[in-house]
C-alpha cells in the first residue's frame, strides 16, 4: 500500500471514527485507483506513484476506464468520493496545496427510492411468518427480538450487532445506539420490541447459566449465537432473507429493508421528518428526505385511485 494511503486509512479510523467496514470500502476503492495510477505513470509498484503528479485529467481518465468496464454511475460516484476524501486529507496534512479532485464532477445518478415493506406485508411478517419461531429456544426468541428491533427502532445491521446489555433500558423503554462516526443516540423501544426482548432475556439468562462465555465482550453482547459468541452479519442477513421470502417478492431482502420500512411507516403516519432523522442517526436532514419521495409516491397512488378527474 502507498504510505500516504496507509496514513489516510489510519486517520479515518482514529480521527473520524469510521467503522472497519467503511475503512475497508475506502481502501478497496483507493487500491483500485492506485493500480490505475501505477499503469498510467508506468511505475513498477503503486508505492512509487508521486501524488503531486496527479491532476484532474488523470482522475477523469480513471473514471473513463471505469465506464468502459461497465461500472454503474453510482459505483463510480462512490469511488470518486473516496478519492476526494483522500486528496482533502493530503491537503490537510500539507502534502498538497490543493486537491485536483475538487475540479472533478460527480457523475449524475438516478435517485433510487428505498425498498420497504407495505403495512400488510409487515403485519404478515410479524403475525404470521415469525409465529413459526419457537420462543422457548435461544435461537427462536433471539431472532424474534432482532427483527422487532430492526423494524421497531430502524437500526443498521452494525448497530444491532454492536448492542451490549447496558444499552437496553426496558424500564425507560429506550435503546442506546452507537451509530456512524461513533455517535450515540437514544431510540424509543416499542411495546412489541420490549416484549420480545423480555422473553429473549429470560431464555438468554438460562442459556448463560448453562454455557460459560470465555470472552468478556461476548458476555456483554445483547445477541448471542448458540456457541455463546456475539452474532455476526451473515447470520442476521440469512435470518432476514429467510423471513422476508415468506412475505414479499422484492429482489432486495436485507436488514436495511426493515430500516427503510421503519422510516417510511413513521412518515406515512405523520411523524416529523426531523424526529425521524434523529432516530435514524442521520447527520444531515437531506439524507432522510429520500423517504419523503416514497410517501409522495404513495400520495400520488391514492390520488390516482380516488380522484374523479385523476
Amino acid at each position: 500500500m502507498h504510505p500516504l494511503l496507509k496514513r489516510f486509512i489510519e486517520a479515518l479510523q482514529k480521527e473520524r471514527g469510521v467503522s472497519l467496514h467503511t475503512a475497508t470500502a475506502y481502501r478497496a476503492d483507493l487500491d483500485q485507483f492506485f493500480s490505475f495510477l501505477q499503469k498510467h505513470f508506468e511505475k513498477t509498484s503503486a508505492e512509487e506513484v508521486n501524488v503531486a503528479e496527479i491532476d484532474a485529467l488523470t482522475i477523469r481518465l480513471f473514471m473513463g476506464e471505469l465506464l468502459t468496464e461497465k461500472y454503474e454511475p453510482r459505483s463510480i460516484g462512490r469511488k470518486l468520493a473516496a478519492i476526494k476524501s483522500f486528496f482533502k486529507f493530503l491537503v490537510s496534512i500539507e502534502v498538497l496545496s490543493a486537491s485536483p479532485a475538487a475540479l472533478v464532477r460527480t457523475p449524475k445518478t438516478d435517485k433510487r427510492l428505498p425498498t420497504f415493506l407495505n403495512e400488510d406485508q409487515t403485519r404478515k411478517l410479524f403475525e404470521d411468518e415469525l409465529a413459526k419461531l419457537d420462543s422457548t429456544t435461544l435461537e427462536g426468541s433471539r431472532d424474534r427480538a432482532m427483527l422487532e428491533l430492526l423494524y421497531g427502532c430502524g437500526l443498521r445491521l452494525s448497530e444491532l450487532i454492536g448492542l451490549d446489555m447496558p444499552d437496553i433500558d426496558l424500564v425507560g423503554g429506550v435503546v442506546k445506539v452507537l451509530g456512524k462516526g461513533k455517535k450515540h443516540r437514544l431510540v424509543p423501544l416499542g411495546a412489541m420490541a420490549q416484549e420480545a426482548l423480555k422473553k429473549y432475556f429470560e431464555v438468554r439468562r438460562n442459556f448463560l447459566n448453562i454455557n460459560s462465555v470465555s470472552n468478556k465482550k461476548d458476555a456483554l453482547a445483547v445477541f448471542l449465537t448458540e456457541k455463546a459468541k456475539r452474532i455476526y452479519p451473515m447470520l442476521v442477513q440469512r435470518l432476514v432473507r429467510k423471513h422476508l421470502l415468506g412475505v414479499t417478492e422484492m429482489r432486495k431482502k436485507s436488514p436495511h429493508v426493515l430500516r427503510h420500512t421503519f422510516a417510511t411507516h413513521l412518515l406515512n403516519h405523520g411523524a416529523d421528518l426531523r424526529n425521524v432523522s434523529e432516530m435514524l442517526g442521520h447527520s444531515n436532514l437531506s439524507t432522510t428526505e429520500i423517504y419523503t419521495h416514497v410517501t409522495f409516491e404513495r400520495l400520488k397512488e391514492v390520488y390516482q385511485k380516488a380522484h374523479p378527474k385523476a
